[in-house]
């Protein structure tokens, strides 16, 4: 299956790659202790079972036997605990250590049996054994970092059902099926990841056959609906993510949440959803799907578009129209820049619409297109941006500490735009340690109230995914955790297969 992306990943190692594209492909490449199943509920991946003692402070894994990495050697705990010494180590830059740091104690029991036990009950005790510390041990110790990022992390060795034959910088990451994968050799024998930054020819690219699978722009997905229906299927499905502005709050316009409350009323959300998706999203009004247990329906009430009320907090916070009809302060416009990546359309549709609306209130916005890596690494990781259009991708649980709790500002933090409320801090921490679902369901609610009131991000959409497929594809079903968790099982007719390779 050749698949098309916009995106090249960055690093193939989970624990400290932050960018969707280099954790899809490495979920390729690398089993998890645990995952989410397709019906959104934990279930073992390298483990065959789990149990959680009485106190919910202690979970023994028990692994299967005879998993091996792709060189041959056996998958043990040995490997696990590698893993977890590595992302706790002051060694390894790893945005996600916090999930990590709650663990008292790791005790390996046998090679297949490890147990792990936390300092008080934690939420995530269980879904943080994901992929993120599993890694080769024999390959590994000893290393450095500089070994782990620029050699591991462009040719990992992996346990998964595909491996990485070679990677092109900008051009194309090819996984080929892995021969010692536990379960069997997957059907397909390649994925081939083409990275095409411009979404017209990456459309062009799947019309004429040179991709078999898109994700598309609300756009292309009814020209496709009209043009291409017969060859291709298309899945529709609401995205557990969110699509957000977000600003440096260490900039002089923005750490005034007048300033940032203004900005919300001034954006209509519901424009950017019909013009920007042709009406495939949801507004966000924060940051979880409506149709999860943990969302709060009453936040939708707030921040809604009001360009009169807009002008009114920006003129507490200092702001006047001048004689041409713009904002300024000490003699100063209302301008900033907004920086949004190369090949999504919708977020530069939304930027548009963005600059347009807040043109009508007197701010002007200059919008800045950048190349995927290139954004994340120089402006983003280091902090040099006013404003950015990005997404985050969530999941079925509602813990967002690595997001917005203070002791993510520092890099390789994910809280980049330096916010921090004390309040939220401590929910947050209590969210995590608060096992009953009601008092969290609580707890979450008010998280999500905070992050109204304090505008850190303004809120955007939630994407509906669309993707196409070729319809020679077989095995795909669609579940409540999306399309691509059963990939190794995906197969093509002999009679329809269309590459050959030895």
């Amino acid at each position: 299956m050749v698949i098309g992306t916009v995106a090249d990943a960055s690093i193939l190692i989970p624990m400290i790659a932050t960018d969707l594209i280099s954790h899809t492909i490495s979920s390729h490449i690398f089993l998890g202790v645990v995952k989410y199943g397709p019906d959104l509920k934990i279930v073992g991946d390298l483990a065959e079972r789990f149990e959680i003692s009485p106190d919910q402070k202690t979970i023994t894994f028990y692994l299967k036997k005879g998993v091996k990495w792709e060189d041959g050697k056996e998958v043990t705990a040995e490997d696990i605990f590698f893993g977890y010494k590595l992302i706790t180590s002051q060694q390894v830059p790893s945005p996600y250590v916090s999930d990590f740091l709650e663990v008292k104690e790791f005790k390996i029991i046998t090679p297949y049996i490890f147990k792990v036990t936390y300092h008080k009950p934690f939420a995530l005790a269980v879904s943080s054994w994901s992929n993120l510390v599993v890694l080769p041990k024999h390959i590994l110790e000893g290393k450095s970092l500089d070994y782990l990022k620029n050699t591991f992390g462009r040719k990992p060795v992996g346990n998964g059902p595909f491996v990485l034959e070679r990677w092109k910088t900008q051009q194309e990451i090819v996984l080929k099926y892995n021969l010692l994968y536990y379960q069997g050799r997957p059907y397909l024998n390649y994925l081939i990841y083409r990275i095409i930054p411009d979404p017209s020819t990456l459309f062009m690219e799947l019309k004429s056959g040179g991709v078999d699978r898109i994700s598309l722009t609300p756009l292309q997905y009814f020209k496709l609906k009209k043009e291409l229906s017969q060859e291709f299927e298309v899945y529709k499905y609401p995205s557990f993510s969110f699509t957000y502005i977000g600003y440096n709050l260490n900039h002089p316009l923005f750490k005034d949440k007048r300033v940032r409350k203004a900005l919300c009323y001034a954006i209509d959300k519901q424009e950017i959803v019909k013009g920007a998706l042709l009406g495939e999203g949801i507004p966000a009004y924060g940051p979880y799907k409506p149709d999860t247990w943990f969302y709060n329906k009453k936040i939708e009430q707030t921040c809604k578009y009001d360009p009169q009320k807009a002008l009114e907090l920006l003129k507490e916070a200092g702001f006047d129209l001048n004689k041409k009809g713009w904002l300024e302060r000490n003699g100063k416009p209302f301008e900033f820049t907004l920086l949004v990546n190369q090949g999504n359309l919708s977020r530069l549709l939304a930027a548009q619409i963005i600059q347009r609306q807040l043109y009508k209130v007197g701010i002007k916005v200059n919008i800045r297109v950048l190349e995927w890596t290139t954004l994340i690494h120089q402006f983003i990781d280091t902090r040099r941006f006013e404003a950015v259009i990005l997404g985050w991708a969530t999941g079925p649980d509602p813990d967002l500490y690595d997001i917005f709790h203070s002791s993510k500002i520092k890099p390789p933090g994910l809280n980049f735009v330096s916010y921090s409320n004390p309040t939220l801090d401590k929910l947050l921490e209590k969210g995590r340690h608060t096992l009953d679902q009601e008092k969290r369901k609580k707890i979450y609610f008010k998280i999500q109230e905070i992050l109204v009131e304090d505008q850190p991000y303004t809120f955007l959409y939630i994407p509906i995914n669309l993707e196409a497929i070729h319809k020679r594809f077989q095995g795909i079903k669609p579940a409540p955790i999306g399309i691509s968790y059963n990939i190794e099982k995906w197969w093509v007719p002999k009679v329809k297969q269309k590459y050959l390779f030895p």
